[in-house]
């Protein structure tokens, strides 16, 4: 039996860059394989993986997993943010790690930003045969903390609270410690010092 991987973590945990080099070495190595991400992602591009360092990875966009069937000799299947699918999409991924001989790694985020799990994370993290979790550090200025949650926050710096799970886009999000994440969105008052943290964060640019 194959297995299901799960990676986890943060933005800016360098998911889509490890991913790639997985892509890399597979190419280099021989392996068949291809890679996946949801047609939702096309904040840098409608199909490939694009990471943060630029790393590039061509793959397939697709709204959902329902008609998905891996090409014949596939022998690893990467799939990008993966907590944009559903928990059925994930069953999907489940049969095929049970029933072929290929090896699946999933690629994504465990939590939205107001700390709720993503569905089909929370699916993954009950099914898959190995958990992974990919650290960096909090975003907040001299912290060194394990970041582990998001805030969205508006140009004016106001934290967003409410609204869809599903928002791609980077430049509204910061990664954060759990410390920081209650400090922040847990206090109504919580904007100028998120204002503050932009400030610095324009300083180092």
């Amino acid at each position: 039996m194959a297995k299901l991987h799960f990676y986890y973590g943060v933005m800016s945990s360098s998911k889509s860059a490890i991913l790639g080099i997985n892509a890399f070495n597979f190419r280099r190595t021989g392996n068949k394989w291809e890679a996946i991400k949801p047609a939702v992602d096309n904040r840098d591009s409608d199909t490939d993986i694009v990471s943060r360092i630029g790393i590039r990875t061509q793959a397939n966009a697709l709204k959902n997993l329902e008609k998905y069937t891996p090409k014949p000799n596939t022998q690893f299947i990467l799939i990008d943010e993966v907590q944009f699918f559903s928990p059925h999409d994930i069953e999907k991924l489940v049969k095929i790690a049970d029933t072929t001989d290929i090896t699946i790694f999933c690629y994504g985020l465990k939590v939205d930003s107001n700390g709720n799990l993503f569905p089909a994370s929370a699916k993954l993290l009950a099914e898959a045969d190995e958990l992974h979790q990919m650290e960096t550090v909090c975003e907040i200025p001299g912290c060194s903390s394990m970041a582990s949650h998001h805030i969205r926050f508006d140009e004016q710096g106001n934290i967003i609270r409410h609204g869809s799970q599903v928002e791609v886009g980077a430049s509204q999000y910061k990664s954060v410690c759990r410390k920081h994440f209650h400090k922040l969105y847990d206090n109504p008052c919580a904007k100028l010092s998120l204002c503050i943290y932009k400030r610095n964060l324009q300083k180092t640019k």
